[in-house]
């Protein structure tokens, strides 16, 4: 197999393995890459995605395997942050020819956005919760209330009220067409403001853990945890916690989206067995080169040999479902969307609420100023970052958007 990827060499740290070729890389975010690699307790080398930008602490488009420690800023605060894809029975010819009725029944189905919740009204949260957030909550009580017997002060978040909740900035509900014109529904959220909470708080015990030895960081969220230190289990836990959330608030939106779907088509269909559901911001222990490791994969999707995936492009583009390759070069990972080419506040500036008319005019979506940070060209070419990883994954499905919904 063709390796694909460039080599940093970085002094006193670890290689730096990108798979970037035909992809801009920006230098804050090489320079990024550079300090992350330095960390003492970095197994075998860093392996980038093409879709590589800045992130906080550690580059989002990046995997990063450690050994003996944890970083929870590389983790992030989306804990379990991914996606979720079903190919229902339909075809696009099913579909009416005015899609506003579709993208209407979803946002009633599915809380979405945010509202301040100092008055206890957001409007991303239930205000009485369904029987099927009760039900899949009922799984995740007991390790939540192992967390705050020692956490107290996660009880005052979002938790039960955010389950099966969408949220906001990147995360969709999608309506797809095939390359057969076979009607997918696909979304994007995680764990929402309990797991947003959770990383905050590990985040911060980490930085006071390191307080006499901070400033010998590169970079003050690369503050970890020692594996047998005070923290370490407990935040092991509770990430572990955070992204089993976030797989449950994934299935429970996909059950409410298909029956808007279906109150909203005449024709009886079937959600069929070809689904996904898949982590892009989270960790885990696993095999590599031999060893057991800690492997944080930060926007960054596991392809492990026939795993299937999701690779969604901007609000208008390509997506793609995908197969992994398992190539152990890059820990079997593949990227975990196109990845953002400026910054949200850049794209507020450059582009107007007519450019974003015109770039999602094939999808019926919101198109006002409050969503134009997630045009199209604020992102790089999904076709050049899948080219660039071409070792990592083969392409399974192409799929085109048709409806999205928008926090």
């Amino acid at each position: 197999m063709k390796s694909q990827y460039q080599t940093l060499t970085v002094a006193n740290g670890a290689l730096v393995k990108m798979w970037t070729q035909g992809v801009p890389v920006e230098p804050e975010a090489r320079q990024q890459l550079l300090d992350t690699a330095k960390m003492p307790f970095i197994f075998k080398h860093l392996a980038v995605m093409p879709d590589v930008h800045l992130g906080k602490g550690s580059t989002i488009g990046s995997v990063i395997p450690t050994r003996g420690a944890i970083i929870p800023a590389a983790v992030g605060v989306d804990i379990g942050c991914g996606m979720m894809a079903v190919r229902t029975s339909l075809v696009a010819g099913d579909l009416p020819e005015n899609l506003y009725g579709i993208r209407s029944a979803i946002e009633r189905a599915v809380p979405h956005g945010r509202t301040s919740n100092r008055s206890g009204n957001d409007k991303g949260a239930w205000k009485r919760a369904p029987e099927s957030v009760d039900r899949h909550w009922s799984t995740l009580q007991t390790g939540f209330k192992r967390i705050t017997d020692k956490y107290p002060a996660l009880l005052k978040t979002n938790n039960y009220a955010h389950l099966g909740t969408l949220g906001t900035g990147n995360h969709f509900i999608e309506l797809c067409l095939d390359e057969a014109d076979r009607v997918w529904v696909m979304l994007h959220s995680g764990s929402r403001g309990v797991g947003n909470a959770i990383g905050t708080l590990f985040i911060n015990r980490a930085q006071q853990d390191m307080r006499q030895h901070i400033a010998n960081l590169p970079d003050r969220n690369l503050a970890y945890f020692e594996e047998g230190s005070r923290h370490f289990a407990d935040y092991m836990n509770a990430v572990g916690w955070a992204q089993d959330y976030a797989r449950h608030n994934r299935e429970i939106m996909m059950q409410h989206v298909l029956a808007a779907l279906k109150q909203s088509i005449s024709k009886p269909f079937s959600a069929t067995a070809e689904a996904v559901n898949c982590h892009h911001n989270y960790v885990q222990r696993e095999q590599h080169f031999g060893e057991s490791v800690l492997v944080t994969r930060k926007g960054a999707v596991s392809a492990q040999r026939g795993q299937l995936g999701i690779i969604p492009g901007s609000m208008g583009a390509k997506s793609f479902i995908v197969r992994g390759l398992g190539n152990e070069e890059s820990f079997c990972s593949c990227s975990h969307g196109a990845g953002r080419a400026m910054s949200r506040s850049a794209a507020k500036k450059r582009f107007t609420v007519a450019d974003q008319q015109r770039a999602t005019a094939h999808v019926e979506c919101r198109k006002d100023s409050d969503v134009i940070d997630e045009i199209p060209m604020a992102y790089k070419d999904i076709d050049a970052v899948m080219a660039a990883q071409s070792s990592l994954v083969e392409i399974v499905h192409t799929l085109r958007q048709v409806v999205c919904v928008k926090g």
